[in-house]
């Protein structure tokens, strides 16, 4: 069970991941988060030492490739690395990619930080099983 959790965190929008970093240390004082607006260098951070990288949080639609996409190669690299969806879509639009492919959880992006605390709590619980 592990005190600190780093968490990589990727989407190609700067400030979404300023933000999401920002309110989910905030959430739990023992959580970091790596931040990379390319989904090429995250996977290359993660294949390069994959010990050190509890969870992954990914936004779902990227110019590189897709969340799907990055949720098959994350796997390849650690197949019980717990995996998080953050998207601006739907969770119906996505539900049988959500289902099929094994994410751990579907985070929506909007306004609020009772959603950060809520996604602290999940990867928490996600990481510690």
């Amino acid at each position: 069970m592990p005190d600190e959790i780093t968490v990589l965190l990727v989407d190609e929008d700067q400030d979404i991941l300023d933000v999401t970093a920002t309110f989910l240390e905030r959430a739990d004082d023992d959580m970091h988060a790596e931040t990379y607006a390319n989904v090429v260098d995250a996977l290359d951070s993660l294949a390069s030492a994959p010990e050190a990288i509890d969870c992954v949080i990914s936004d779902y639609t990227m110019p590189e490739m897709t969340g799907v996409e990055f949720l098959e190669r994350a796997r390849k690299i650690d197949p019980a690395l717990p995996f998080f969806a953050f998207t601006g879509r739907e969770r119906e639009d996505i539900k049988a990619e959500l289902d099929d492919e094994s994410f751990t959880g579907y985070v929506k992006k909007g306004t609020g930080t009772e959603r950060y605390e809520e996604l602290a709590t999940e990867i928490r619980d996600a990481v510690e099983e």
